[in-house]
Formats: C-alpha cells, structure tokens, sequence
C-alpha cells in the first residue's frame, strides 16, 4: 500500500539549499520580520560553497587603485564572450563590495592590509587585483559566517530533507514536497514564495570537483518540472586544475590562488606552455584557455604519466605558500604525501562550474513561475560562456540577498493563497511509483552517466560524439522505470539515488541537445568540427519540458543588447582591453 501520509509546515518563504545563496536569501526574509525555514540535502556545515576556495571580488581598487565596478564589468562581461546578462552583471559588479564589506563585518575575517583595508589577489583575466580572501578557504569561512548569523537570527535549518517536488497550481509555486533522507516520512512546506539555491550539476561527469551526493542538476530537474526554463545549459566551466590523483579524488579542486599567487604550468618536457597559447597573461589566462591547454598538452602527449601536466608553486617560499595556500599544501601532503614547496603538482581539467540555469530576471531573480525564485549556481545569466573566478562567491551574497528581498515583496503584496489537493496528491503518486522491485540499480547506472558525460560531452566536443551521447542518456532514461528502490524506517538511500539519476539524466539531456544547438567554439563550449567563434551563434539558447507530451524543446534568443553606455565602457580601451601591463608585472615579481 502506498503512502500518502505526511505532515505539514507552513511559512512565508521557503528556501531549498542550505549552502551560501540559500543562507543570505534566508537571512534577508528573517531581516524583513517574515517567517522563513531553509530545507537541504547535506550537512549545513559542508555545502558546496566551501569548495569556492580562493576568493571573492569585490572591485575595491585597495591594491590596484585604478580598479572600478566599470573595470569589474568589463572583464565579467567580455570573458563571458558576450553571452552573460549585462544587467545581472552591473548588479554584481557595483553591489559585490557593499556585501564583501558586510560578510567581513559579519565575522568572515578576510586577510587585510597594513592600512586595515582588505587585501586582494590576482584572478585570472582580471585586468587588476581584486579578489578579497581567507586564505584559501574564502568559501568555508563565509557559509561558516552565514550559519552563525542565521543561528543567531534563530533561523531554522533542516539539512535532512530531500526535496521531490515543487508544488504548483495555475503556473503559481505554493511551496515543495520533502522526504527525510533516513526516514522518508514526507513533508508538505506550504509557502507563499520558494526561493531554489541547490547548486549545479557538474557531478555528473567522472572528473569533477563536486563530492558525492551534490551537483546532481536536482535544482534544473524541480524547475523544469514546474514549467521554468533552463539558459546556458551547454556552457559548463572545467577548471583548469584537478587533483589526477588517486582515483578516489579524481578531479578535486586545486585552487586558482595557486595561479594567482605564481603557480606555473610545464609540460613533461619542462615546457612552460601557456607561452603558446597565451603569451601576455599565461597561467593567468581565462580559465577557459587554460582548460584547453592543459587539455591539449595530455592529449597530444607531452602530459604526466597520471594523465595531468605541472602546475608548479616550489619556487615561492614555504613560509608563502602556508600563509597564502595552506589548505591546498594539507590536501596534497595529506592525499598524496607531496610537499608542493618542494614538488610540483599534477592536474588536469576538471568538471567545475554549471554557468547555465534557470532562466530569471536580473534585478529580482524571479522565474517565469509566480513566486519561485533562484539563487547561486543554480541560476543561469550571469557568467556567459566563462565564469571569472572569485565571482561565484560574489553572486551568491549579491543575489542571495536579491531574491530574498524580492520573495518578502511578494509574500507581502500577494492577496490571497494559492493551495492545490491535486498538486499534493500528485507529489505523493511521483513518490510512489518510484518504490518497487526492479532489475536495475541506480548508482551503475549515475556512473555509466558519468562516464557518457565525460567520454561524449567533454572538454573538446563534435556531432558525433554528442549524438551518441544523447542516444546513450536516452537509453538510460528508458530503465528508470526498472531501477531497483526499496525503503524500510531506516534507510531510503535508494529513493535518494533514483531521484538524483532522474534528476542528472534530465539536466544531462538539456546540456547535450544545447551543445548539438551551439555550432561553434566560445569559451567553454569547444567543439573541434566548428572550432571557430560565429557571429551568427550570439545568441543564448533555452530549454523547455513541452507539457503534454514532457519531451525537451530547445529555442534560441537573441544575446540582451548593452545599454550605450556600457557599450561605450567596453569599447574603451582603457577600461574594454585588459591592462597586460599590470599581469605581467605581476608575473615577473
């Protein structure tokens, strides 16, 4: 007999995610004197915002004076390859010191300068210093910030809940369906407004710097499912540096700090590399060009015998590297038994960043469903064709705090309640016809997803890897309905696992027929049979589940014109072209 029992919680703003976005939405509605409740799926102390290691920007100019949020724009923009939203990207770029200044005051202890002022580091393409940092836990000291000022707000967090599904009536969110990960007793949260903060889904490719249970596109799968529409959704970041080994922690981030503060790249030939694909920038290249080098270099066989190439930091004092690096020097002596003063390390790239996502509004962070909204990496717009590091850090306090500003204007202004039985009933039946006997397991079928992933819509792409690709995502869409889940009042991993495969096929889906869409190469999105840029793809393309029939329907939209005078700041070439001066004088101390 199947369940239709649960209870229910009830509050004016519902959050799903408990990582950075979710936590700043939260504490914006605790602020405003609504009543809030944060859902997530992982210990609240270990989202995925704490593997944003390096830092975050904010355009202060403490070190380079000459830096403006203009400059900030400039360089998010342009190395977006003009696909990012210009209005998502003023937003961040002029709000992103306000709220740095308001997390450090908060407690998040940034490295400061003499004078007080905080200190900044070089990003790559970045045309002056202006990434703030802890170290190189930037990430982990701002949730750890965030949880002590929710906790202090008395804001609850049940970071148990697996969210099924959106509750929706008349294209209106009314709130979500959870069930407890050890439990799987089910919850209905009514709310007048959900905000999604859950994250991307580049854990579904084998080499990723996303653990287990995180990454898995579940935040694309509720908002397709609810009727939003996906942006962007071929454009995923591999950050130029993944640990190669051992197998078990294959692709786990190497920081940029390692580059920003001197790290360099060689070959097996002792090669200094980036000398051929980026001259004036080199290691401080986009992340995007340096991908593909280190791609390049493994391919053709000038890689390490673990399949990576060098990134060197042995020539900078040790006592430099405990004070800028320390938790990258830990995670190598620890992994390895390497010493990175002494030995150089070896990555390759890895699955790092999803910078497509639900498609919102810039200035609100509103979908096209009434009352849901989205935060963080789950929202797509900002970053375009490349995400400039340190910026995913800035986006989930600037938009964290938007969207909950504007979930408090619509809890306030709405007139009445939306609720619906039927949309209820349906959450529960969407339960129930997943728990049965069956002939397949999901976790081989989440790593042979992995594997189609990296083998089939990699680093380097073309048609026919892409087609047969599809073909084989689609094949394992058709056994879901014979995978294996079985749950007692102990455990419901298996429920757990088929949600997150259904949720991974979807979204892999959605990124693959985008990248067929996409002729050509931009940024991350490189595919060897139109390895040309082509005026005529400036355009974003979106993805949308067709009701009736529920298959995926992808269009395309004309690139957001700039207004005249952000044109006219990009066309500036003291502000449009990046100061190479200032990197190389960088590179050479």
């Amino acid at each position: 007999m199947h369940s239709y029992i649960h209870t229910t919680q009830i509050s004016n703003v519902l959050v799903i995610g408990c990582g950075g976005a979710g936590l700043r939405a939260a504490i914006e509605v605790k602020l405003a004197g609504l009543d809030v409740q944060i859902l997530g799926k992982r210990p609240k102390t270990d989202s995925h915002t704490v593997l944003a290691a390096g830092g975050i920007n904010a355009a202060f100019g403490n070190v380079d004076h000459e830096d403006s949020w203009k400059h900030h724009f400039v360089d998010t923009f342009m190395e977006g390859y003009g696909l990012g939203d210009p209005a998502q990207i003023e937003i961040m770029a002029k709000e992103s010191p306000y709220l740095v200044k308001e997390i450090d005051a908060w407690g998040a202890n940034f490295s400061k300068l003499k004078n007080g002022k905080l200190d900044q580091r070089f990003f790559g393409a970045h045309t002056y210093r202006r990434t703030c940092y802890s170290g190189d836990f930037t990430g982990l000291s701002i949730l750890n910030t965030l949880l002590k000022k929710a906790e202090s707000l008395k804001i609850p967090i049940n970071d148990e809940q697996y969210v099924s599904e959106l509750l929706i009536r008349d294209e209106v969110c009314f709130g979500a369906m959870s069930f407890n990960i050890f439990s799987s007793e089910r919850t209905i949260h009514l709310a007048d407004a959900v905000i999604l903060c859950t994250g991307g889904h580049t854990r579904i490719w084998r080499k990723s710097s996303s653990r287990r249970n995180e990454n898995t596109g579940d935040g694309y799968y509720l908002g397709l499912k609810a009727g939003c529409e996906l942006i962007d959704m071929e454009m995923v970041q591999f950050h130029p540096s993944g640990m190669v080994s051992p197998e078990e922690i294959a692709g786990t981030l190497v920081t940029e700090a390692v580059r920003g503060e001197g790290g360099k790249l060689f070959n097996n030939m002792g090669e200094r590399f980036m000398v051929k694909y980026d001259k004036a920038r080199l290691e401080l290249s986009t992340r995007d060009k340096i991908a593909m080098a280190n791609y390049t270099e493994i391919s053709q066989g000038r890689g390490t015998k673990n399949g990576g190439v060098y990134l060197d930091i042995s020539h900078k004092d040790k006592e430099f590297i405990l004070r800028k690096i320390p938790s990258i020097y830990r995670q190598f002596l620890e992994s390895q038994m390497l010493d990175i003063s002494k030995e150089p390390m070896e990555v390759a790239p890895t699955a790092h960043y999803s910078m497509g996502g639900l498609l919102i509004s810039p200035d609100d962070h509103a979908s096209s469903i009434q009352g849901l909204f989205a935060a963080g990496e789950v929202a797509g717009g900002l970053h375009g064709a490349n995400r400039l590091g340190g910026n995913s850090l800035a986006e989930i306090l600037v938009f964290g705090k938007r969207a909950g500003i504007a979930s408090v204007k619509y809890s306030t202004q709405i007139n009445k309640q939306i609720r619906s039985r039927k949309s209820v009933k349906k959450a529960h039946e969407n339960i129930n016809q997943l728990i049965k006997n069956g002939k397949e397991l999901a976790i081989p079928l989440q790593y042979k997803l992995r594997n189609t992933m990296w083998e089939f819509c990699g680093v380097l792409k073309d048609e026919k890897l892409l087609l047969e690709g599809l073909e084989k995502v689609r094949d394992m869409k058709s056994q879901l309905k014979d995978v294996d889940v079985r749950i007692d009042s102990h455990n419901c991993s298996d429920l757990i696992h088929v949600f997150d495969l259904n949720a991974s096929l979807i979204t892999a889906e959605a990124t693959i027929i985008s990248a067929l869409q996409r002729k050509e190469s931009r940024g991350a999105h490189q595919r060897s049979d139109y390895p040309n840029t082509n005026t005529g793809e400036d355009v974003n393309y979106i993805v949308k589940l067709d009701g009736p029939t529920n298959n995926m329907k992808i269009s395309k939209v004309t690139i957001k014109p700039l207004r005249k005078d952000l044109e006219a700041m990009v066309r500036d070439s003291s502000i449009g072209k990046s100061s190479e001066i200032s990197i190389k004088n960088k590179l050479l101390e």
